[in-house]
This record gives C-alpha cells, structure tokens and sequence, in this order.
C-alpha cells in the first residue's frame, strides 16, 4: 500500500448522499452540529469525500470512459449494451443520461463535503489542522477543475472570459434556500477558483501523507490544470515539483505500470479491492474472463497502427471475447485485471508534460525535452532513443504512453484537434448539465448550447 494512494472508507459519515453507506439514521437526521462537533468527526466525513471521490460515477472510471469516448475519432469503438455510453461515443447524449447525471451529482457531493469540513476546520487538532484544511481543498479544487473540463467549453476556445463553467460553490448546503439556486460561474472564474484550492492545498499538505493526497498529488493536478490553459510556465514547473519529490520511480517496464497494487509510478491512485473500491474502466474495458463484461470497448486498427513495430506498448493490448483470451476484438491491457489499483495521475505524465512545456518554452528546466522523452521510450517502450525532437515527436509519444486513461478528449480540446468531424469546441463534445439540475434550479442553471433549454 502505497503512500499516495487513496484510502477507500468502509464507513463513512458523510454530510451528502452516499447511498453505499450504512447508515444508523437517516441522513438528513444526522445534525452538522453532529457530524462537525470533534476532530474525530471530521476525519470520519473526511474519508466519506475520498470515498465519494473515487466512486464509479467520478474518478473510479466514469470521467475516465467520457474522455476517451467522446474522443474516440474511429481510434476505438463502444459495443457494450449501455445505452448512456453509447451516446457519449456517438456525441448524441440525452440530458437525462443517467450516467452523466450521476457524475455531476457526485461531483457536487464531493465538494459539499469538502465545504463542510473547512467551515469546521477551526474544530481539527493544531497537529493536524493544515493537513485536514489542504486536503479538503485538494478535494474541492479536483472536483471543480473535472466537472469544468466535461461540463463547459474548454479553456482554450479563446472565451474563458464569457463561456458558462459550472457553478463554484464554496459554502456547506444543509437546507434547500433561495441561496441554494446558484448559477454558472464563467469557465476562466472556475479555473482561478481551481488554481487558488490546489496551490493552498500543495503548500498546507505534507510531503508524505499516509494513504491519502499529500503535496504530490495537489503539484499533479495543477499540471494537468494548467497544460489545460496553455499556461506552459506554470504546467512545466508543477510537474517539475512532482518529479522532484522523489516520492514516485517510473515503472520498470510498460506492463509494471498497471494491474498492480505495488506500483511505485502512481502518484494518484484509487485502491480497488474484493471488498471496496470502484474501477469502471476495467468493468467497461476487460472481459468476464477478468471480472469484466464482454469487453464493451474495442481497439481499432487506426489507434494500433500509431505504434512503431517493436513497441513495447503495443504488445500491451491483447485480442479477447468474453471467457476467451488469443482471439476476438483488440483490448486495452491496462485494465485487465479487476481488484487492482486504479492510477488517475503517473510518473510518466509528468516526464511528458514537463518535455512538451520545455519544448514549446526553449527551456530545459529539470532536464532537456529529449532527455525526458527518450526516459519514456526506452523505459516503457523498448524503443531506441531519438536523436532530436520535434513537438509531434513529444505529442505522439504522450498519446501512445497515455492512451485510454481519460486524458483523449482533453488533449484534443486544447491541442484544437477535429474529432469525429467535429472542432475542438463544438458543442457535441460538451456534457449536458442534466435536465434534473436545470429543472430544479428555478432557471439558475443554463443549459449547454446544443441541448436545447
């Protein structure tokens, strides 16, 4: 068990729904003067927003799936008899997708609970108190900056300014008020409000943290974050703080990487057991040999004909159907087995966006661009070095080290790809805010452009 993986709560006493959890009482019996009132408390409702983090419906693999479907581009294709997958592949989503109305729901529920516990912070032991604050503010920030990037045109259409985020909500809700009819903050507002909770957090955190987020983790994120803006100053030297933890050593080979519980090369991680734990991306993407269904997803031709002959990475996906391993459709190994831990951030990434930053910048900050890629080719690939780089060379390799971890959609919007014969901003790569959300927010909530309303 790794330090900087999250903990999975067998029980929590959570402030929100959290419709897994045995519950003494109803919930809305359970007090905030309760469920807040000692230290021992708020930890409790602290793990209640880890478990809620990693559920199905949010980083235990469903914002994963969104990502790669909606950018799928002929590179991979939905079999699976789940209509609500199905119509985020064929960019055709109903706005009462139950899949989707789950994950904004659970988006929400995490940063409710976060919000609780910093209202109560003041309550935590002085030893513990910065780390409890920072992260609850890692909490908030991952779940805002998710929910903004599939929810909202992306950053890089150029009206960050003016384009509809989501809603930032940083006050507990505890009873449905006037005030609890709250409307979208602007997509530039919630990425400032993202930036503000990550980079308190990293400095409130410890470097080492137990099972849960420490200043790794936050510096990871606030990566990703900014390579979201183009800010490549900012995204080069978070990723160059996360190298430079020392907490994390690239995996030995491409395989070691995954379907592991010992892996020292995830930063983030969620820990999937027999008795805890979500990973939809190996329910969705292995077979039923491995626990999974049939193997909902498929690897085409175009995505496997990017690879070198001899890579390492390509020799990871394997033919399978149902109970039958060596024949059938293309899957993706990384999701093969089913009680292993779950990686939301690697090693690897950071090396790559640290090149790409450095490249694009002419700066050589942590080490040269060629250094880092190189790392990742022969470590992970097998593949001989390069003798010079260029941007495609660094892109390429970030797409093959990368591929099927929730990052395709991303990338695309702000590197303004065409996917599916549609722009990198187009309308039918956005989630709908569900319909429920709309209907009950007295007209706070506007809808996408695209889906009516």
């Amino acid at each position: 068990m790794k330090k900087h993986i999250i903990i999975i709560a067998l029980s929590a006493m959570a402030l929100t729904a959290c419709d897994k959890d045995l519950q003494i009482e109803p919930q809305q019996s359970i007090s905030e003067d309760l469920a807040l009132s000692d230290d021992g408390k708020i930890k409790k409702v602290l793990n209640g927003a880890y478990d809620a983090l990693s559920a199905g419906s949010f980083l235990g693999g469903d914002l994963l799936l969104y990502s790669e479907l909606l950018a799928a581009d002929g590179e991979i294709r939905w079999e699976g008899t789940y209509n609500q997958p199905r119509e985020v592949w064929n960019k055709n989503i109903l706005v009462t997708n139950s899949f989707v109305r789950d994950s904004w729901t659970r988006g929400y529920d995490i940063i409710n609970i976060a919000n609780n516990i910093l209202s109560a912070i003041d309550v935590v032991n002085d030893a513990d108190k910065n780390r409890v604050k920072g992260e609850a503010l890692f909490l908030r920030g991952t779940a805002l900056f998710e929910l903004v990037r599939l929810f909202a045109l992306p950053y890089s259409d150029g009206s960050a300014a003016t384009n509809l985020g989501v809603p930032i909500v940083l006050i507990p809700t505890r009873a449905i008020t006037e005030e609890s009819y709250v409307p979208r903050n602007t997509v530039a507002a919630v990425y400032a409000q993202v930036i503000n909770d990550l980079t308190e957090a990293e400095s409130l955190l410890p470097a080492k943290n137990g099972f849960y987020a420490q200043k790794s983790a936050a510096a990871a994120i606030l990566s990703r974050v900014y390579l979201q803006q183009e800010d490549y100053p900012g995204a080069r030297d978070a990723a160059n703080r996360v190298i430079g933890y020392n907490e994390f050593v690239l995996a030995s080979s491409y395989a070691a990487a995954f379907n592991s519980n010992n892996s020292r090369e995830g930063i983030f991680q969620i820990v999937v057991s027999s008795q805890d734990g979500a990973n939809d991306m190996h329910l969705y993407w292995s077979i039923t040999k491995y626990g999974g269904r049939t193997g909902d997803v498929t690897i085409l031709p175009k995505h496997l004909n990017l690879y070198t002959p001899g890579d390492a990475r390509l020799a990871f996906f394997y033919q399978g159907e149902g109970n039958t391993e060596g024949s059938g459709s293309f899957r993706s190994g990384k999701w093969k087995m089913q009680y292993m831990n779950l990686s939301i951030v690697r090693l690897a990434e950071m090396y790559l966006t640290r090149a790409e930053a450095n490249f694009r910048l002419g700066t050589s900050v942590g080490d040269d661009p060629l250094d880092d890629v190189n790392l990742i080719r022969t470590t992970h690939g097998g593949l001989p070095e390069l003798g010079s780089l260029t941007l495609a060379d660094i892109l390429l390799e970030r797409k093959l080290e990368l591929a099927h971890e929730g990052h395709a959609i991303h990338d695309a919007k702000r590197l303004k790809l065409t996917v599916d014969g549609h722009a990198y901003n187009a309308p039918k790569l956005v989630l709908p805010i569900p319909q429920r959300e709309v209907d009950a927010s007295k007209g706070a909530l506007v809808q996408n452009p695209g889906y009516g309303g």
